[in-house]
């Protein structure tokens, strides 16, 4: 029996509270995050932070211990067959039968899901400019995600979820392909959720962003809100002052030859009147790249003041 879709607006997935523990590691920390249908989510973070064990828990395959996860108002462990059968899922390690060839990809995976759409999935195997007599075994590693793609996307999956979907794609494929195939899949009222170590290209696509450092969630913000409310401001001191002031809402501060650039959180006026009032030189006022701002917090220089836990700064 099909489940209702969730209208657009309702959480596809809910996160409540989810830890998770392997032997000695905090693989994720009190994670809480819901994902509304339609939207592209950016998973960001630094390798081991917890990107692919919170996909994992998505999928059903590990049980929440601590805390808990809902897919389509479902637990994705116990109704494994009603949650995933209405998701598309493409790892990062391509796991697909080396034997098989490309066309048998499209016919063992279609028995699976009957919402395959036969025409679709022709129409990405001619847009990913796949052979669909050759043997996966033989696909270069750009070619099986292009391949791990269309097994995802071609029974239409109300939920598509992507473990860096740009490993191995030249950087011609990865634009034109990538950013293509998941504006279409939000546009046609779908969800995605990516993770990726490009931050160019989450910033590109993606809606919103939840950054994961240590297994905590640092950062969970539209990207329009991330972009209205992160500047870089450079200043120049004036009068023999060699010490950068402090501003309000600084996450980093960089010297270089007498100028100081920093990464500001906080609205743009504010921002402006900080800056102005600082006793230094305003040289410049821009928006920094969503690379610019991980950085800052992975750095650490303002990201206890975000991983407070009942009242308490935690140290990563």
């Amino acid at each position: 029996m099909n489940e209702p879709t969730p209208r657009s607006g309702e959480a596809v997935v809910r996160i409540a509270g989810l830890s998770r523990q392997f032997a000695r590691k905090m693989a994720l920390v009190d994670v809480s995050l819901e994902i509304p249908r339609g939207a592209v989510y950016g998973l960001v973070g630094e390798n081991g932070a917890g990107k692919t064990t919170l996909i994992k828990h998505i999928l059903g395959l590990y049980r929440a211990t601590v805390g808990s996860v809902q897919v389509f108002g479902m637990n994705p462990v116990e109704e494994p067959e009603a949650v995933l059968g209405r998701i598309g899922y493409l790892s990062e390690d391509r796991e697909l039968p080396g034997w098989m060839r490309v066309s048998e990809l499209m016919k063992y995976t279609q028995a699976f899901y009957p919402q395959w759409d036969s025409a679709y999935a022709d129409a990405l195997c001619e847009m990913f400019e796949l052979d669909k007599g050759a043997r996966l075994k033989h696909l270069s590693r750009g070619e099986l995600a292009k391949a791990g793609l269309l097994a995802a996307l071609a029974h239409r999956p109300d939920l598509l979820l992507l473990d860096e979907p740009s490993s191995g794609l030249d950087p011609v494929v990865r634009r034109d392909i990538l950013s293509a195939v998941i504006r279409t899949v939000a546009e046609e009222g779908r969800t995605v959720l990516f993770s990726s170590h490009n931050l160019d290209e989450v910033e590109r696509v993606a809606d919103h962003v939840t950054m994961i450092y240590h297994g905590r969630v640092v950062m969970n913000t539209s990207m329009d809100d991330l972009r209205d409310l992160h500047h870089r401001v450079v200043l120049r001191g004036l009068n023999g002052h060699t010490e950068p002031p402090r501003l309000p809402g600084m996450l980093s501060v960089e010297t270089h030859r007498g100028e100081w650039s920093y990464l500001c959180e906080g609205t743009l006026d504010a921002v402006k009147g900080a800056a102005a009032g600082s006793g230094a030189e305003l040289l410049e006022i821009a928006s920094p790249s969503l690379e610019d701002i991980f950085v800052a917090l992975a750095k650490g220089t303002g990201l206890p003041a975000r991983m407070v836990d009942a009242g308490q700064e935690v140290t990563p």
